[in-house]
Parts: C-alpha cells; structure tokens; sequence
C-alpha cells in the first residue's frame, strides 16, 4: 500500500499522521497518477486547521505533479510515464504517494517544466495568472502594491508583474526577504513590521497610490491596502495568512475613493475547461520564456508535512514549497 497524509482531527501540525491506504483503481474517465512533488500551500493549512472545514479523516492537498500510471476507459490522450499535474480546482488529497484523478483535472507538461516545477506553481502561479490577467488586467504603467513579496505567490506575481510593465511595491518582513523580493520584480519594499505600509506607499507614489492591491494576509494589512489605493482603485483580497479580514462597510469603499473590492478564488477562475486551458496555457508560456523563474525555497519528504507547514506558519519560508515522494 502507498502512504498517505491523514487528518483524524482538525488542529495543529501534529495531526498530520502518516499512514497507509491504497489510492484504488482508474475507473471510465480517470487517471492513477504516481506523484513525485506536491506544492505545499496556505489553503492546507486552514484545512488543517478547520478554518475551512472539512470532514475528517480526510488527506490534506490541494495540488500535485507526476506521472501517469495507469488510465481508465475512455482516456486516450494520456498514457503510462506522462508528466501531469493538476491545480486546486477540485477536492483535496494531494498528500499521498499516488492518487486517482478525473482526466478532466489533469495537465500535460510541456518540455521544460519538470515536476518539481510543476508542483511549485500550479496553485500559486495560476493564482498569480488569474489575479495579474483577469481579476485586474494589469497594464504597463500601473502601480501596484504586492503583499507578501517573498512569499511563494509573491515571487512569481513580482516577475509577472514587472514583465507587464507595472511598478510593483512590495511588503516584506525582513532585509533578507526584501533583497529576494528585489531580485525577483519588486522595484520598491515596504517592511511593514517597522513602516507604515500606506504612508510608504503615498512616498513612494508621490501622494497618488496605486492601482490594485494584492493581499494574501488578510486581517493585519486589509486597512493598510483601501489606504494605499488611488481612487477607484481595486482591492484584491485573496487570501487569510493573518486571519480573515472582519465584515467591511460599503461606505469605507467610498470614502476612501470610490474603489472596488473583491474576493476571488481559484475555483472560480479555473472552473471550465476552456477557462483552465487558457490559464494553463499563459502560465506555462511566462515559465518557458524565462519571464517567470520558479523559486523553490524548501522541500520536505512527504511523510515531514508537518515540518513544512509549522515553518510556513512561523514565516520560515520563502518562495514555494514542496513536498517530495
């Protein structure tokens, strides 16, 4: 039998148990799939914590990258030794040794893009894809200010963001990270354990703003963000690294400039085919290139997942991490 992730219970990293189950059989319209890297992600870590909740016992993961091992009926564009990989618009799972998927969830790599790759930015730089593409279609010229610049979201939205033209301000909370940043986008960081991030932002602007905020850490930076952002300006609140961010009053968007506020997810972006073919397709085209540069900054055996999310939660890391079968 393979090995699995397995959460009995919601809690700390402790409940990540290490155990045996056997991943099953291809049915019509499926794949086994034989992992050889799984990204590990901020989402895991609210499943782990029942943040957002799901049943236990259940194994936590919301991406992979792999090889083909067998395929059900009906598929006949894959075979045995294809290099696939999957991002998180289905159900979680991906902490295990090998897994059966639909077809439909799967990726072909291209040449270049190998699986350890592959598992560092399928959820993060399709996220970077959807927020820098479609959330805001980000334009030469636009000013952006960039939460959490060196963490695995972040590395890749500076890169992206800078090969778009932008201005990409980015919060770091160290020199270390804020050098990283540097070298990865960002024209200009903000440490916003010692600044004022939104003051900072309006130097740095010459009193202007910017365009759109992107911010993955929620609670502690929410205000911060509707500070720092032009009129009509857009706020893009994708993610809870600090804790959600408490309900807000529509009159705090037009007192502070008319702007727009949203709450996008993966799911919903990645939700047709036609959809992730496309978001597919424009990520893998900035990697091939060269105009994204993946940084995996740590990796961890698969059956260790519980060392990488206690650093994840302690800010230990930077760039994307991955777990190793």
């Amino acid at each position: 039998m393979d090995g699995a992730i397995i959460v009995r219970k919601t809690g700390g990293p402790e409940v990540l148990e290490w155990s045996r189950d056997e991943p099953g059989e291809p049915g019509p319209g499926e794949v086994l799939v034989r992992h050889i890297a799984i990204g590990l992600n901020f989402i895991d870590v609210y499943h782990r914590t029942g943040l957002y909740a799901i049943d236990p016992p259940f194994t936590p993961g919301v991406e992979g990258a792999g090889v083909v091992e067998r395929v059900g009926e009906g598929v006949d564009d894959l075979g045995p030794g294809d290099a696939v990989a999957y991002t998180s618009n289905g159900p979680v799972g991906s902490y295990r040794e090998a897994r059966v998927l639909p077809r439909t969830r799967l990726v072909r790599l291209p040449d270049g893009i190998d699986p350890e790759t592959a598992a560092a930015i399928m959820v993060k730089g399709c996220t970077v894809e959807y927020l820098v593409r479609r959330t805001y279609p980000v334009k030469e010229g636009d000013t952006v200010l960039l939460h959490a610049a060196a963490g695995g979201v972040g590395l890749l939205a500076g890169q992206w963001l800078n090969s778009l033209g932008a201005t990409v301000i980015g919060t770091v909370g160290s020199e270390e990270k804020g050098e990283l940043a540097m070298k990865n986008g960002c024209h200009h960081v903000i440490y916003y354990r010692t600044e004022d991030v939104a003051a900072r932002v309006r130097e740095i602007t010459a009193g202007e703003g910017v365009e759109v905020a992107y911010d993955s850490v929620g609670k502690d930076t929410f205000d911060a963000s509707i500070a720092s952002l032009k009129p009509r300006g857009m706020m893009v609140t994708f993610g809870n690294a600090s804790g959600p961010v408490p309900p807000v009053a529509p009159l705090v968007l037009a007192k502070n400039g008319s702007l727009f506020l949203t709450r996008p997810t993966i799911g919903h972006y990645y939700a047709t085919a036609e959809d992730a073919a496309d978001g597919f397709g424009a990520l893998f085209a900035v990697v091939t290139s060269g105009a994204v540069r993946p940084h995996i900054g740590a990796r961890y055996p698969l059956k260790d997942a519980a060392d990488g999310h206690r650093d994840l939660e302690a800010r230990k890391t930077v760039g994307s991490t991955v777990l190793i079968v």
